[in-house]
Order: structure tokens, then C-alpha cells, then sequence
């Protein structure tokens, strides 16, 4: 984060605003949209209705941002959000499958419903029917929306995260992303 003299006042009340959030800190795709302090206090804030108020399970909701950062490579949200899948109740091996670009396995019912919806909606820009159906028996029809936007907020943050440069957390353990042959 810059240092509190070289921001504008603006960035300064965004980044304030930050650090007394659920987040307590700026961090990750807030370093970059800080250029740009309302559009950040306004991507924070829908980040964190999807992120702490969802109706969605956490099991459901990280690792459907684990999908997303898998499918956009990106190194921030994957070292952040895998841990919390796994102390989510996700399974490791589904976790660890989904890192190296293989089907995960074991999933719950949600989780695979949510999974495969995402992972679809990544690839096609829509759904299908009985994707949606499936979705949808899974989750109620809240949660199919609040998970196509959980889905495209995450694509958002961590495409500016992509342009800006944005690496993993220092310090991070978790083993990050390989990219797939070109």
C-alpha cells in the first residue's frame, strides 16, 4: 500500500475505510483499484456482502473462487481462498485436483452443483438448463444468484488484479497456480 503522504485524501478515506471492514487491511485487488478510490469503496462493497453475508455455504462459495481463479490464473485469490476452502470443509484432494486443472473429487452435492455451474459459466458465458436446474435444486434461486455474481465478481478482481501485476501475498505457503500448456 502506498504510504499515507503520497495518496489524496479520497484514497486515503478508501483505504481507512479498508482497514476498519471484515478485510482490516488493503490488500490484493485493492492495491491496484486504489487508483481509483470510489470504484474501490464501491467493488468492496459488494465483495463483501458476497463474501461474508452470501447465503451461500462457505464450503460452496470458496470453492466456486477457487474455480474462478484456477480458470484465470490468477496467483492472489488462489493462495488466499484455497486454505478456506479446505477450512471450509471442502475435501483437499478436490481442492489439490482443482489446482492442477483435473475434475475435482470427492464433492458434496452443492458443491458440485456450484462447480460445475461456475465452470460453465466461465466457459460459456451462460448456463445451460440442466445446469441451472441442478444449480438451482442446490442452492434456491438466491443462491444461483448470488453465485453467478460471487462468479463474475471474482473474474472482475482478479482480471485488474492480472493487469496490475498483483502477486501472491508474501509470505504465502499454499502452493500456487501452474499455468496449463499452451
Amino acid at each position: 500500500m502506498p504510504r499515507s503522504e503520497a495518496m489524496n485524501d479520497a484514497q486515503r478515506a478508501a483505504a481507512q475505510a479498508l482497514i476498519d471492514g471484515p478485510r482490516k487491511g488493503v490488500y490484493g485487488p485493492f492495491l491496484p483499484l486504489l487508483r481509483s478510490p470510489d470504484l474501490m469503496e464501491r467493488v468492496a462493497r459488494i465483495g463483501e456482502y458476497l463474501r461474508f453475508e452470501s447465503t451461500l455455504d462457505a464450503r460452496v462459495r470458496e470453492l466456486s473462487i477457487c474455480a474462478v481463479a484456477r480458470h484465470v490464473g490468477n496467483q492472489f485469490e488462489w493462495v488466499m481462498h484455497a486454505p478456506l476452502a479446505r477450512k471450509a470443509g471442502v475435501a483437499a484432494a478436490a481442492v489439490e485436483a482443482l489446482r492442477v486443472g483435473a475434475r475435482p473429487q470427492p464433492l458434496a452435492a452443492d458443491e458440485q452443483a456450484a462447480l460445475d455451474f461456475t465452470q460453465e459459466l466461465l466457459r460459456t458465458n451462460g448456463v445451460s438448463d440442466p445446469t441451472y436446474a441442478a444449480a438451482r435444486e442446490a442452492l434456491g434461486e438466491q443462491g444461483v444468484v448470488e453465485l453467478a455474481s460471487l462468479a463474475g465478481y471474482f473474474a472482475m478482481v482478479c482480471w485488474v488484479m492480472n493487469v496490475a501485476r498483483t502477486p501472491a501475498q508474501a509470505g504465502a505457503t499454499e502452493p500456487g497456480l501452474d499455468a496449463f500448456p499452451a
